[in-house]
C-alpha cells in the first residue's frame, strides 16, 4: 500500500470537534495525571542528585544548557506548532515539514559541537568541551520526533502522551542517578537529557505510527515555514531571555554560584512545568479549533486561566512561604544559599502563568508576528534587568529581573489581547478570586510562622500547610470563590470523568 494512503485520519481533526470540550477536558486530567508522575521522578532526581553531586557539578551543566538552550526555542521552526494550527494538511505536507526539522537538528548539533572551544574561554572552563559535545546530540534527536510529537497533539492523544513521558522520565531519571552513584559527577547530569529525548522519540515514533515519505517540493509548506518561523523566532527569544541570567552568572560568579542559582530556578520551574506545560498543549490543541468565534475563544481562554491560576496560586505561595526549608529538606544544607533566590524567583511566578497562557494566545490565532514583536520588545528589557542586578550576587539577579518583569506585565497582556473579546478587566475578574486567597494564604502562613519561631524544617512545613489550609477552607464560606469551584465541579460532571477515572 503506497505511504501516501497509509493513514488519512492522522491528518483529519474533523471528528475532534463533536465533543472538543470533553475531550479537552479529559485530555487536561490526563495530563496533569501524567506531570504528576513525572513531578514525582523527577523530584527524586533533584534530592538523589543534589545530595551526591556538588553545586559546581550542576553549575558546569548549567553553563551548555544556558547556551543550548536558547537554541532549543528554534530547533523545531515552529513546525510542530504549524502542523497542530493548521485546520487541513496533508501527508506530503508534514513529511516535508519532517525532513526540514531533521536537517535543522544537524545544522544545530554541528554548530553546537563548533562553539565547544568559544564556550570554554568564555567561561574559563575547559571540561565544557565534552559536555558540549554530548549535550548537541539532542537537537538531532529532537529533529526525528518534532512532526510525530505534533500528530499525536493534533489528535488530541493525550493518553499516548501521557504513557510516553512518565515512561521516558523514569528511564531517564533512573540512568542519571546510577551514573551519580557510581561517580559519574556531572556527566549524569549531561546524560539525563539525552537519555529523555532518545526514549520520547522512540516513543512517539511507535505511537504516531507514520512513516514520513520524501521532502516534495509541491507540498505548498510555504505558509506552514512561515507561520512556524514567527513562532520560532519568539521562542528564541524567549529562551535567550530565559537563558540570560544563567549566562550572565555564569560569566560573572562561575560554577559553584551557577549552580545555587540555577538548581533555585529550575526546583521552582519544577511545579511550574507540571501543569503549564500539559496546559499548553491541551489548549493550544483546543483554541486553534475555535478562533474564529471570538467570544466563544475568550470564554475558554478564562476559564483555562482561572483553572490554571487556582492550581499555580496555593503552589508559588506556599513555596514562597516555606523556601529555606523546603531547599534545606530537598537539597540538603550545602544548597541553604538557594533559598533567598527560590523565594524572590517565586514573586513573579504567577506573572510568568499568566505570560504562557497569553502566547496560547498568540500561537492558537496565528498570531506569530505579534509573537515574535512581542519578544523582541521584552528581550532587553530581561537582559538589561539581569545585568543590573549583576553585580549585586544572584539575590540581586533574580530580585531586578524579578520585578521588572511584574511592572511589564500588563502592558504585555494587553499587547496580546488585541483583536480578541479579552480585555484585562475580564481577565482581572476571572483571576481574582485565586490570587487574592493565594495572598490570604501567605500573609496567614507568615504570621504562624513568626508566632511559631521555629527552626524545625518539619515544623515549619507543618505550620505552612496548615495555614494554606485553613485560609482556602474559610474562603470557600465567600459566595464568589465558592461560585467558582461549582463552576468547575460542573465542568467535570457531564462528561463522568469520575467514572472513567474509577
Amino acid at each position: 500500500m503506497p505511504i501516501q494512503a497509509q493513514s488519512p485520519d492522522k491528518f483529519s481533526t474533523a471528528h475532534l470537534k463533536a465533543d472538543l470540550k470533553g475531550r479537552s477536558v479529559r485530555g487536561g486530567l490526563l495530563t496533569l495525571t501524567s506531570q504528576g508522575a513525572q513531578f514525582l521522578l523527577q523530584s527524586t532526581s533533584t534530592v538523589v542528585l543534589a545530595r551526591v553531586l556538588v553545586p559546581a557539578d550542576f553549575g558546569l551543566v548549567a553553563m551548555v544548557i544556558a547556551i543550548t538552550g536558547v537554541a532549543q526555542g528554534f530547533a523545531d521552526l515552529g513546525l510542530s506548532e504549524a502542523t497542530i494550527q493548521r485546520e487541513q494538511i496533508s501527508h506530503g505536507q508534514v513529511s516535508t515539514l519532517f525532513w526540514l526539522n531533521l536537517g535543522v537538528g544537524l545544522m544545530l548539533m554541528m554548530v553546537t559541537i563548533a562553539l565547544a572551544p568559544t564556550l570554554a574561554v568564555f567561561y574559563r572552563e575547559p571540561r565544557l568541551r565534552g559536555i558540549t559535545a554530548l549535550v548537541s546530540l539532542t537537537f538531532v534527536i529532537g529533529g526525528l520526533r518534532v512532526q510525530h510529537d505534533a500528530l499525536l497533539k493534533r489528535q488530541m492523544r493525550f493518553l499516548s502522551l501521557a504513557i510516553r513521558d512518565v515512561a521516558s522520565n523514569a528511564l531517564a531519571v533512573t540512568t542519571g542517578i546510577v551514573m551519580a552513584e557510581r561517580g559519574a559527577g556531572y556527566w549524569a547530569l549531561a546524560a539525563l537529557p539525552l537519555v529523555l529525548n532518545s526514549t520520547q522519540m522512540a516513543l512517539s515514533w511507535s505511537m504516531a505510527r507514520w512513516i514520513p515519505g520524501l521532502p516534495r517540493r509541491d507540498a505548498h509548506v510555504g505558509e506552514l515555514v512561515r507561520f512556524g518561523s514567527g513562532v520560532a523566532g519568539s521562542y528564541l527569544i524567549t529562551n535567550v531571555n530565559r537563558s540570560a541570567d544563567n549566562v550572565l552568572v555564569g560569566w560573572y560568579w562561575g560554577a559553584g554560584p551557577l549552580g545555587l542559582y540555577s538548581r533555585a530556578y529550575n526546583l521552582l520551574m519544577l511545579p511550574f512545568r507540571q501543569f503549564i506545560f500539559p496546559a499548553s498543549s491541551v489548549a493550544v490543541s483546543a483554541f486553534s479549533k475555535m478562533h474564529s468565534d471570538p467570544e466563544r475563544f475568550a470564554r475558554y481562554y478564562l476559564r483555562a486561566v482561572n483553572l490554571v491560576m487556582w492550581i499555580g496560586a496555593p503552589i508559588f505561595g506556599f513555596l514562597f512561604v516555606a523556601a529555606e526549608p523546603l531547599i534545606v529538606l530537598t537539597l540538603g544544607s550545602k544548597w541553604r544559599e538557594a533559598a533567598p533566590v527560590f523565594q524572590i524567583l517565586a514573586v513573579s511566578a504567577l506573572g510568568q502563568v499568566l505570560l504562557e497562557s497569553s502566547i496560547w494566545s498568540l500561537v492558537s490565532r496565528g498570531r506569530t508576528k505579534r509573537l515574535l514583536k512581542l519578544s523582541l520588545v521584552m528581550s532587553p528589557i530581561m537582559i538589561g534587568s539581569f545585568a543590573f542586578g549583576l553585580p549585586f550576587g544572584i539575590k540581586g539577579v533574580a530580585l531586578s529581573g524579578s520585578l521588572v518583569f511584574v511592572a511589564v506585565l500588563p502592558w504585555l497582556l494587553r499587547f496580546t489581547f488585541r483583536e480578541t473579546n479579552l480585555t484585562l478587566r475580564r481577565l482581572g475578574a476571572a483571576i481574582v478570586c485565586p490570587t487574592m486567597v493565594g495572598l490570604a494564604s501567605v500573609w496567614l502562613a507568615e504570621f504562624a510562622l513568626h508566632l511559631l519561631a521555629s527552626q524545625r524544617i518539619f515544623s515549619e512545613l507543618l505550620v505552612a500547610a496548615l495555614s494554606f489550609g485553613a485560609a482556602y477552607a474559610v474562603s470557600m464560606l465567600i459566595p464568589p470563590i465558592r461560585q467558582e469551584i461549582l463552576s468547575v465541579k460542573t465542568l467535570v460532571e457531564p462528561f463522568g470523568l469520575l467514572k472513567r477515572l474509577a
